[in-house]
């Protein structure tokens, strides 16, 4: 048990101990026990780094990019998060160059200060990577859907103008039929009668409808 002496040195030492003051000591003091927000799933800006830094890094990200949908905002939230970390971990490697008496912890911590900013580097690349394989393959995709597009239009217009060759050829053959048909029946010597050509024929039939035509009219303005 404590004596009453060594409970007021206690008491007198702890007010001694304040702690770090030194914004590189807050910021390793704070990393004590977070293993150096450097790694897990989790992002979060720590009480010694600037809030409004990272959001200013965001959204610098964001107008350069131009993200169109949530996957591509997510990947550009990432890759702001790890060019984040990797310059947290430039801070921190900052901290034991600092240090007037290095040791061999801070060699260590050194060491790992600096695998923490390749790895943060190469995410931040591989993002970068990713949101621009994902922009080509949308834009193979739309040069696909509008070439199939183009494709369709040019087989509908050659299936248009195929029908409109097979109505052509089907007036035609009527037509032919017809003329046939009339010059059977006209031409057909009567008996006692000479036989009249079709194209003298064509001429007196177009007078008599002429005249027919002009009776119909009288008629009508007399009515």
């Amino acid at each position: 048990m404590s004596t009453e002496a060594q409970i007021c040195a206690n008491q007198a030492n702890s007010q001694l101990s304040t702690g770090p003051k030194s914004a590189a000591g807050k910021a390793e003091s704070c990393l004590n026990n977070f293993k150096y927000g450097l790694t897990g799933v989790s992002f979060s800006v720590l009480p010694w780094e600037n809030e409004e830094e990272y959001n200013s890094l965001h959204s610098a990200l964001q107008a350069q990019l131009e993200p169109r949908g949530p996957f591509e905002r997510l990947i550009v939230e990432k890759m702001a998060q790890h060019q984040w970390l990797a310059q947290r971990a430039l801070v921190l490697q900052d901290m034991c160059f600092n240090n007037e008496l290095p040791t061999s912890d801070d060699d260590k911590k050194l060491a790992l200060y600096l695998r923490y900013q390749t790895t943060h580097d190469r995410a931040y690349h591989k993002y970068f990577d990713q949101l621009m394989k994902f922009r080509a393959e949308a834009r193979r995709d739309k040069i696909g859907f509008e070439s199939q597009k183009a494709k369709e239009a040019e087989d509908a217009r050659k299936q248009e103008a195929h029908e409109a060759r097979i109505r052509l050829a089907n007036a035609k053959a009527a037509d032919l039929e017809l003329d046939t048909e009339i010059r059977s029946t006209i031409e057909a010597r009567l008996p006692g009668h000479v036989e009249i050509p079709f194209d003298r024929l064509k001429t007196v039939l177009t007078l008599a409808l002429e005249d027919v035509a002009r009776h119909i009219t009288a008629e009508k303005a007399a009515a």
